[in-house]
């Protein structure tokens, strides 16, 4: 992150704290969004699109249906995250803007470094590489693949709406285009 990004962001938060929510913490707002990411890319490989009602939108779940159906085994099992796998977080950015009927939004885009066991070719599509990473040694070794993705939130900040997330999009790079 250069460090324009990092000020930009960091303002943002300020302001949330200020304006929207004085008790929003970035490191309990990051916690909540892993554990998220973990439980929504689990279902989605388990295609229990069904149960991420209420949690993801209604327009990401829309397209997320077509998707799903169309990946093959070895992506879908790509894209499911175990919260110890998750190697790196960070914010990718933050927006704070009001709609037509004067309602106000916060949204916050977190990326998401994680290590995955699924078979995957070395190479997918459009020849990008596929990082792997090998743990023990000749006898014991195991192959992961470093993989990474991106979830927005979205919060209404309107008085009278309900104080809950929700994932506005969903971008697991090389796997589910």
């Amino acid at each position: 992150t250069s460090p324009f990004a990092w000020l930009r962001t960091r303002f943002y938060y300020l302001l949330i704290r200020l304006y929207f929510d004085q008790e929003f913490s970035v490191e309990e707002f990051t916690r909540g969004a892993k554990q998220a990411f973990s439980v929504v890319s689990k279902l989605l490989s388990q295609r229990k699109l069904d149960l991420l009602d209420g949690l993801v939108s209604a327009e990401v779940l829309q397209v997320l249906k077509e998707k799903i159906s169309l990946l093959p085994d070895s992506h879908r099992d790509a894209l499911a995250a175990d919260i110890d796998s998750i190697m790196y977080t960070t914010e990718g950015d933050v927006r704070i803007y009001y709609d037509d009927d004067g309602r106000k939004f916060v949204s916050i885009l977190m990326c998401f470094w994680y290590l995955n066991g699924a078979s995957l070719p070395d190479e997918v599509p459009g020849g990008a590489k596929v990082f792997q990473v090998v743990f023990g040694d000749e006898s014991t070794k195991e192959k992961k693949h470093l993989l990474t993705a991106n979830y927005e939130f979205q919060r209404e900040f309107t008085e009278g709406a309900k104080p809950d997330w929700t994932i506005t999009r969903i971008e697991h790079p090389r796997l589910l285009e």
